[in-house]
């Protein structure tokens, strides 16, 4: 196999202030307030990178986030200007939030878990009793968790929390909760299209200069969402069976199978070229499920040169 994937980056933009490099994302700090943000093959599990990149993967995060701003920029502004890249999205930097807004439409992951240990209130809101995992709520429940610094885990907090301790104001938090119902509402028309369920997913935003509340990083990705098929998915539940998933639990449940949850002392297990491949198509399937399109691989043979190359021309011509 042998294919050329994009693990790290080290580029010298015109204007260059700093770099960021998140778990799976480097972010490039232009003059003018300008971000350059590279989505790179890295692939992140239990807040771990893996020793090897999925062919293709970066593309397909940047490329579903990108359609699905722009087709939600009517009814929620964001941050993106322009991609000039399969794996490069640019746009204005704001002042992030340090909060996640995390909406579920129904009782699965993280909530599940929580709900199986006894507990019926997640982050304030109330969980009914009664309830299977995989069940839909009556309403989607938004269920925010903090920023955690790169290495450590998000954890819970209820907007109680988040209004007293002061990390957002009532003002800027209602209009994060208005949006964040209003994007999920959305994604759930989109996935319906397209066959699917929008199970549960998180929204991260900023605020410009100018005072503007907007949606930045990555929405409705296999990543930041969990999606399960629409066809089968009542009779699956009926008879008590797990869903089919559209997210990156696949490779989280190989990764368990193969003793590894990230936990002290536990090593990645090897990941073969193989197994490397079938990750690679799988997430070749997810983005031609969720976006309905053929996907277009992009030339990878000298990847950080192509984006250094396109995003020059790009930034050439705006300045």
């Amino acid at each position: 196999m042998g294919q050329n994937t994009l693990m790290d980056t080290d580029f010298h933009f015109p204007g260059q202030k700093s770099i960021y490099k998140g778990k799976v994302r480097e972010v490039y700090t232009l003059d003018n307030d300008i971000l350059v943000m590279v989505a790179t093959d890295r692939l992140s599990a239990f807040d771990v990178v893996m020793p090897k990149g999925i062919p293709y993967k970066g593309q397909i995060l940047n490329q579903i986030a990108t359609q699905m701003m722009q087709a939600t920029e009517d009814i929620v502004p964001n941050w993106l200007m322009a991609t000039p890249d399969p794996n490069v999205a640019i746009g204005k930097a704001c002042d992030p939030f340090k909060v996640e807004m995390v909406i579920r439409g129904y009782l699965s992951g993280h909530a599940a878990r929580e709900y199986k240990a006894g507990k019926r209130l997640l982050c304030g809101e109330p969980m009914p009793e009664g309830m299977k995992e995989n069940d839909k709520f009556p309403e989607p429940i938004i269920t925010p968790a903090t920023k955690a610094e790169k290495g450590d885990h998000d954890e819970d907090i209820s907007k109680e929390d988040i209004l007293k301790r002061g990390i957002v104001s009532k003002a800027d938090y209602a209009v994060l909760e208005k949006y964040t119902k209003a994007l999920f509402q959305r994604g759930t028309e989109i996935a319906a299209k397209r066959g699917l369920i929008l199970v549960d997913t998180k929204y991260e935003f900023g605020k410009t200069k100018e005072g503007k509340i907007v949606l930045i990083d990555e929405i409705h990705t296999p990543d930041s969402s969990r999606y399960f098929y629409a066809e089968g998915y009542e009779e699956l539940q009926a008879k008590g069976e797990p869903q089919k998933q559209l997210s990156k639990e696949f490779v989280r449940q190989w990764l368990i199978s193969n003793g590894f949850q990230g936990l002290e002392g536990q090593t990645v297990p090897e990941m073969s070229d193989a197994y490397i491949e079938s990750v690679s198509e799988r997430y070749i399937e997810l983005y031609e499920s969720i976006t309905g399109e053929d996907f277009v691989k992009a030339d990878v043979s000298n990847i950080h040169e192509r984006i250094g190359i396109n995003v020059s021309n790009y930034l050439n011509g705006i300045s």
